[in-house]
């Protein structure tokens, strides 16, 4: 029989099991995943129905700013609970660096017309473009 020396038993191990890493990185990619369509939709609105056809252009997210505007005339611009001049000021700023930005105004079918078109006066203003959100049809 072979006798085990003290010097074999003192190697250590010179590779790194990275299986559990992996887990972890999918667990997390998986809750992000999730987890993502419920913070962008943040406030409750009933949206107006869409009476035009589906857009098919492609848009890159990043010069997408949202202000959504509660039935009570409260505004949310990216989800930030702000007064209307912070969020012109905003808007300002960011169309100074981006001219391709586009403000896509959600706004509850019970919102007083004055805020929403306060909002797309201030895009105006700031040669801003403009999406508006409706809900499809048929959808509550």
């Amino acid at each position: 029989m072979k006798r085990f020396s003290q010097r074999n038993a003192l190697v250590t191990l010179s590779e790194i099991n990275i299986t559990p890493l992996l887990d972890l990185a999918f667990v997390l990619l998986i809750i992000f995943i999730i987890t993502r369509p419920l913070l962008e939709q943040n406030i409750d609105l009933k949206l107006p129905e869409n009476m035009g056809g589906p857009d098919t252009r492609t848009i890159d997210r990043r010069n997408i700013r949202v202000v959504e505007i509660t039935a009570r005339g409260d505004y949310w611009l990216q989800g930030r609970h702000l007064s209307f001049a912070q969020v012109d000021a905003d808007l300002a700023a960011v169309s100074e660096h981006n001219r391709k930005l586009i403000v896509d105004i959600r706004a509850d079918k019970r919102t007083e017309w004055e805020h929403v078109i306060t909002v797309i006066n201030a895009c105006n203003r700031h040669h801003i473009t403009i999406s508006v959100r409706t809900a499809p049809i048929g959808h509550p």
